[in-house]
C-alpha cells in the first residue's frame, strides 16, 4: 500500500535547512508560509492510499507513473492517474509527485544510458527508481545553472563526491523527500565539473533551499485567496555548501553527453511532458469554467461576443486535450520495445510550444470577460461580516440571482487565478515550464520530423528544372 497523507508530512519533519525572509523554518508542516501547501500534497498521498481513486493512481503497490508502460493502453490509465491528481488542485500545482515519478521511469526504461566510459550509473539509476517507488517518495528537482556559480564536483573520494555551488528553480522542493540535481540544456563538450546529476535527501548536511517569497504566507484566507493560500508549490535557490553525495546516488559523472542523454535519449522528458501536458488540459478546464460563471455572476453569458469568446476559450480546452490523446496515439517503441513505450516525441514536443502560448492567451481573454469588476472587491471577506459595512456590501455587490458574499467569492477566486502575484507567476511558469524555449525547440529540430518536412520540400524542387514549362 502506499504511504499515508500523515507519513508523508511526518517525514518533511526532518530538519531540512528552509530559508525565509531571513529566517530558518523549523517545521514546514506548522510554517503559515508553507502548511498548507504541505496539506495540499498530504491530501494527493491519501487519494492514492485510501480513497475511491486508488484503483485508478495505484499499480502493482506503487503510484501508476512508476510504472513503466509497455502499451497505449498503459499510456491512457497512466493519464487517468494524472488526471486525479491534477483535477485536486484545479492544475495549479505543477510538480505533484507523479511528476518526477514519471521521470524516473523513463530513466528505468533505458538504463543502459548512464552506463558510459566516464561513469556506470545504470544500476544507480534502476535503483533510484525502486527506492522512489517503493518508499512512495516525492522526488523534486533542479536543473536550471544560475548566472553565477552553478554546482559543480570539488572533491572526489573513495566513498563519493563533495560538490559546491547552486541550482535555481527548485519548484516543489521544500516539500520533496528527495532532490535530483542536474543539468538538462546541453552543457560544453569540455565542462566536466558541471557534467553530473545526483539525488540527495533534502535533509542532507550542507544543503540550503532559499524560498522566494510565500504567497501562502501572504494570503489572508481562503476567502480571499483561495487558490494561494493552498496551492502554492513556492520556488527555492538550493546552495550546496561542500556537500558529500554517496556513489551510490551519482547518476551521471563528469560526462556531458550522458548527463543531457538521460533526458534526451531515454522516455524520461517525454513522460514529463505526458504529466504537464494532462494538468495544463486540467488547469484550462478551470480556467474556462471560471470564465462561465463570470460570465454568469455579470448576466453577460447571452451575449454573442460573450459566447464567441466561451467558445474560443473551451476551443483551446480541446486543444490542449488533443495533445494528450495525440501524444499517446502516435506512441513510439522503446529500444525495439524492451523499455516498453514512450508518448509521441513531435506530438510532446509540439505541446510544449502551444502550451507556453496558449496560456497568456486565455488568462488575457478571461480578464476582458471580467472586465473592471475584478479590481473592485471588498478588501477582505471580513467586510462581509462587519455590523455596519455587511449590509451595504450586500447590498451594492449584488448582481441579479447572484447574492454579494457569492458574487465577491468567484471574483476573488478569478483574480487570485488572473491578476494577483501568484497568477503572474503561474503566467510565467506555464511559459517556461520545461525550462528555455530554445532548449526543446533545438531539441524539436532535431527529432525527426525536420527531415521529412524538408525532404516533401526538396521533392518539389527536384521535380523541375530552369527548362521546364508546365
Amino acid at each position: 500500500m502506499t504511504r499515508s497523507g500523515h507519513e508523508y508530512l511526518e517525514a518533511l519533519r526532518d530538519g531540512r535547512e528552509v530559508w525565509l525572509d531571513g529566517e530558518r523554518i523549523k517545521d514546514i508542516t506548522t510554517h503559515p508560509a508553507f502548511r498548507a501547501t504541505a496539506a495540499s500534497f498530504a491530501r494527493l498521498f491519501d487519494l492514492a492510499h485510501d480513497s475511491p481513486h486508488a484503483p485508478t493512481l495505484v499499480q502493482g503497490g506503487v503510484h501508476r507513473a512508476y510504472a513503466v508502460p509497455r502499451s497505449y493502453e498503459d499510456l491512457v490509465a497512466r493519464r487517468g492517474a494524472y488526471k486525479v491528481w491534477a483535477e485536486a488542485s484545479y492544475g495549479f500545482l505543477g510538480r505533484t509527485p507523479d511528476y518526477m515519478a514519471s521521470g524516473v521511469a523513463g530513466f528505468a526504461a533505458v538504463p543502459e544510458v548512464f552506463d558510459t566510459e566516464c561513469f556506470g550509473g545504470a544500476e544507480n539509476a534502476l535503483a533510484y527508481h525502486r527506492r522512489l517507488a517503493e518508499g512512495g517518495l516525492h522526488c523534486a528537482f533542479t536543473l536550471t545553472n544560475p548566472a553565477g556559480e552553478s554546482v559543480r564536483v570539488v572533491e572526489d573520494r573513495a566513498d563519493g563526491i563533495v560538490v559546491r555551488g547552486a541550482k535555481t528553480i527548485g519548484t516543489g522542493a521544500v516539500f520533496a523527500d528527495e532532490i535530483l540535481v542536474g543539468t538538462i540544456e546541453p552543457l560544453a563538450a569540455g565542462d566536466f565539473d558541471r557534467a553530473l546529476t545526483f539525488s540527495l535527501r533534502v535533509d542532507t548536511p550542507g544543503l540550503k533551499l532559499i524560498s522566494r517569497v510565500s504567497y501562502e504566507g501572504q494570503a489572508r484566507s481562503v476567502f480571499d485567496q483561495p487558490l494561494s493560500s493552498r496551492y502554492d508549490e513556492n520556488d527555492a535557490l538550493l546552495v550546496c555548501d561542500d556537500v558529500f553525495v554517496p556513489w551510490e546516488r551519482v547518476l551521471t559523472y563528469r560526462d556531458p553527453a550522458a548527463t543531457a542523454a538521460m533526458w534526451w535519449d531515454t522516455p524520461a522528458y517525454l513522460n514529463l511532458v505526458h504529466q504537464s501536458a494532462t494538468r495544463f488540459w486540467t488547469k484550462l478546464e478551470f480556467l474556462t469554467g471560471l470564465a462561465i460563471l463570470i460570465a454568469r455572476s455579470n448576466g453577460t453569458d447571452t451575449l454573442p461576443a460573450v459566447t464567441q469568446a466561451i467558445g474560443r476559450l473551451l476551443g483551446m480546452v480541446a486543444q490542449a486535450k488533443a495533445f494528450v490523446l495525440a501524444a499517446e496515439a502516435s506512441y513510439e517503441e522503446v529500444d525495439g520495445g524492451r523499455g516498453g513505450v514512450r508518448p509521441g516525441r513531435d506530438i510532446s514536443f509540439a505541446q510544449r510550444i502551444m502550451a507556453g502560448e496558449l496560456y497568456p492567451r486565455a488568462v488575457q481573454d478571461i480578464k476582458l470577460l471580467a472586465g473592471g469588476a475584478l479590481v473592485q472587491t471588498p478588501a477582505s471577506g471580513r467586510d462581509l461580516l462587519h455590523p455596519e459595512l455587511g449590509g451595504l456590501v450586500q447590498q451594492y455587490f449584488r448582481t441579479p440571482g447572484h447574492p454579494a458574499e457569492d458574487r465577491i467569492k468567484l471574483l476573488k477566486l478569478a483574480w487570485d487565478a488572473l491578476g494577483s502575484e501568484f497568477a503572474g507567476r503561474h503566467e510565467q511558469y506555464e511559459r517556461f515550464y520545461h525550462g528555455a524555449p530554445h532548449v526543446y525547440l533545438t531539441m524539436q529540430t532535431w527529432a525527426g520530423a525536420a527531415d521529412h518536412c524538408e525532404g516533401l520540400a526538396q521533392a518539389c524542387l527536384d521535380g523541375y528544372d530552369l527548362g521546364t514549362t508546365r
